[in-house]
């Protein structure tokens, strides 16, 4: 074997582990994003005052945002605070679209437009144009729907079909459902590939954290 030879194959063994590893760290968030599927059965868009930080409305409402956010925090990742934080430093950076002045915890990190421009300067953004087979278990989806309203998904399994199910909130509480190719993409992101990790070390030493009732 040539040293050349064995350099590729060093590499690909090298993408091959990395692809894996997001996969299987994808396919943790997705087991925590279906938790709430039958538990949040209603699309609520009102504002809500939050604690802070880990506030949450009613797990029995919400919205598409509120689906990413209660996935993310079954790894103690808190959208709220990550995003209130990145907001308050970095203002300018994020959509002007509210007419604000300065940031509202309670409703930042729910806003799709503010989470696309978190992931984009935190995570990967992988635009707007991936095939079906680019997109993997835990990857997050924007879209704009009908009437110019943003929306959000998380990737997971894929359908009969060969496209990846989205589990999301479009108003009928959360749901898992063949839409990826349904309405306008408008992201694709890839964000903190070390959740499956944590959360494996984390059943060692106690029981897995249930979603419930702020």
């Amino acid at each position: 074997m040539t040293p050349r030879t064995r350099a590729m194959r060093w590499l690909f063994a090298i993408a091959s582990c990395l692809a894996s590893a997001i996969c299987a760290a994808g396919q943790c968030l997705v087991d925590a994003a279906r938790e709430q599927i039958g538990v949040t059965v209603s699309y609520d868009p009102s504002y809500v005052r939050l604690s802070y930080p880990l506030g949450d409305v009613p797990i029995d409402r919400g919205v598409c945002t509120d689906v990413v956010i209660r996935a993310y925090r079954e790894f103690d990742v808190d959208l709220q605070a990550l995003v209130h934080e990145d907001m308050r430093k970095h203002f300018s950076a994020y959509p002007n679209l509210w007419g604000l002045r300065r940031t509202d915890r309670n409703i930042d990190h729910r806003r799709v437009p503010n989470l696309q421009r978190f992931f984009q300067r935190h995570g990967q953004s992988l635009g707007t144009k991936s095939l079906d087979a680019e997109f993997k278990p835990g990857d997050l989806v924007t879209f704009m729907l009908p009437g110019n309203l943003p929306h959000i998904g998380i990737v997971s399994d894929r359908a009969e079909t060969g496209r990846p199910l989205i589990v999301h909130n479009v108003g009928a509480g959360t749901r898992e459902e063949d839409v990826l190719r349904s309405y306008t993409i408008t992201g694709h992101y890839r964000y903190a590939a070390s959740l499956c990790a944590e959360r494996e070390q984390s059943t060692i030493t106690s029981q897995p954290r249930r979603l419930s009732e702020n």
